[in-house]
């Protein structure tokens, strides 16, 4: 038993009871009456911290222009079909939770839609114990979701949620458009916003990876034998004989590429590797900031750092991890980095291509979790965050600190049930800079101290060792004497050799 959902509005009047139905219908229209400002309400707002933000500028020069058709009935339109404003219908499919889980999952499909550049024009909310097997929808509703297709003149449906090889046929099949799932859309978002050499190679990975079981033929073109002379001269060893389709031949290709690509992010990996032995050998703390899509994260660094990373209103602005130098209010020096954002079910292709990149929070002594206290459901939010941690080893054993953001914007009734579930947590805010002081000396409080003591006296001529104390430990007390500069304090093993080997040549 199963029930579709319109963007309708309801006859009835607010003092009438209110069905299930009727509320699901509430659900949609509420959401995709939004279908302009489905990320948040307004444009991007930046504040003096941000930058110049060059990177956004660059990015908004290139928009997706509509009026084009999906068939194209011009060769000059081939060059601008990529540009295409797609015009999307949203279908989801409700089994278990409640309303309001229903409604947060399909405005979460609108904004990331809306951020891969798709024009939103109406939503499909059915309630099914859960999807059909065959065609997602069931055949019934499929052929009334081609019906909504065709009233609106949408070129592509979205699904909420991941689709089989075959479901996503049968479905293309009934509604004679292209039709995406979740995955697919994340994907997409990752592909237009990578930008480092790293970035594009893990996010052709995961898109390969998705590609592979999903490869279809059109027609008979996917199943010509590519044997004999036609093998030899157009694919080499290995397709010579009796033939393989091509279709065949195209899984093989991508494998090779897979291949490739795994290979190159591997050669890369030293380099990253030695920039963090680096940070070690010199006993600098780390902090990574973590968390939600759209939380807040670039931000917040650039609040701290006045790094200057991109931000926008959008989901998975950035994706390349940027680290920059912060300094506690006693000058002690640690790293702050900013890694790429979470989503509810984000596809284990990525999370597998960025997993080298994700290891910043594994490798972190403290994590800045931050949450959009402003959301809907932040504790969702919460959950799908530290359900990827437990997919990175190490990651669940760092030190964790609840950042609530944009409290200028969240109800305080929300603030104080996040504080009452969350112990470890501090209410900031980004753009107005509330709590900001606060959070920096919390950081200052949680990040890990030198574990050796010193008391010793430092040549005048060994002033680079008092530097170094002075920039990686934590100095209780100073002073000048005839011999040189008497030093109480806590260094990393490696500092306090080298203070005691300085010393005793003094003695």
């Amino acid at each position: 038993m199963s029930d579709t959902h319109r963007t309708t509005t309801p006859s009835s009047t607010p003092d009438e009871p209110r069905s299930p139905q009727q509320l699901a219908d509430d659900v949609v229209a509420r959401v995709l009456a939004r279908a302009g400002t489905a990320l948040q309400s307004g444009a991007t707002v930046h504040s003096a911290y941000d930058g110049d933000q060059l990177d956004l500028e660059e990015r908004t020069s290139l928009r997706r222009v509509a009026g084009l058709s999906t068939e194209l009935e011009d060769v000059t339109e081939v060059e601008y079909r990529a540009l295409r404003l797609e015009r999307v219908v949203l279908v989801g499919v409700w089994g278990t939770g409640t309303v309001q889980g229903a409604e947060v999952s399909l405005r979460e499909l609108a904004a990331l839609a809306e951020t891969a550049g798709s024009q939103v024009l109406e939503g499909v909310l059915q309630r099914r114990a859960k999807p059909d097997p065959s065609t997602y929808l069931g055949s019934g509703k499929a052929a009334e979701l081609a019906s909504v297709v065709a009233a609106v003149g949408a070129d592509t449906v979205v699904v909420d949620g991941e689709l089989a090889p075959s479901q996503r046929r049968a479905l293309e099949d009934i509604v004679r458009v292209k039709v995406v799932d979740r995955t697919a859309l994340i994907l997409d978002i990752f592909a237009q916003h990578a930008k480092s050499r790293e970035g594009k190679a893990q996010v052709e990975l995961a898109q390969l990876e998705y590609l592979l079981p999903r490869l279809r033929g059109w027609g008979e073109s996917m199943s010509r034998q590519a044997g004999g002379q036609v093998g030899g001269a157009g694919a080499g060893m290995g397709s010579r004989g009796p033939g393989e389709t091509k279709i065949e031949l195209d899984r093989r290709r991508i494998r090779n590429r897979m291949a490739k690509l795994r290979r190159e992010i591997a050669a890369m990996q030293p380099a990253r590797l030695t920039k963090r032995a680096s940070r070690k050998r010199n006993a600098i703390p780390s902090v990574a900031i973590a968390g939600y899509t759209n939380a807040g994260k670039s931000s917040l660094l650039n609040r701290l750092t006045n790094a200057g990373v991109l931000v926008e209103n959008a989901l998975f602005a950035t994706l390349d991890p940027t680290v920059r130098r912060a300094e506690t209010s006693d000058g002690r020096l640690y790293t702050l980095a900013d890694t790429v954002g979470f989503v509810r079910a984000l596809p284990h292709q990525l999370v597998e291509a960025f997993r080298s990149t994700l290891e910043e929070v594994a490798d972190a002594d403290l994590i800045l979790h931050v949450v959009d206290a402003s959301h809907p459901d932040p504790e969702g939010q919460i959950a799908a965050v530290r359900h990827v941690f437990a997919d990175i080893p190490g990651a669940m054993d760092v030190p964790e600190i609840i950042v609530l953001n944009k409290a200028d914007l969240a109800e305080p009734e929300a603030i104080a049930r996040l504080r009452s579930r969350e112990l470890h947590s501090i209410v900031v805010s980004a753009h107005s800079g509330e709590g900001i002081v606060e959070l920096q000396e919390l950081v200052a409080d949680q990040l890990p101290r030198p574990g050796v003591a010193v008391d010793v006296v430092v040549p005048y001529h060994r002033g680079d060792l008092v530097s170094r104390v002075h920039e990686h430990g934590d100095i209780q007390a100073e002073e000048h004497v005839e011999q040189g500069t008497h030093l109480r304090a806590r260094v990393d093993e490696s500092l306090a050799a080298e203070l005691e080997a300085a010393a005793a040549r003094t003695a």
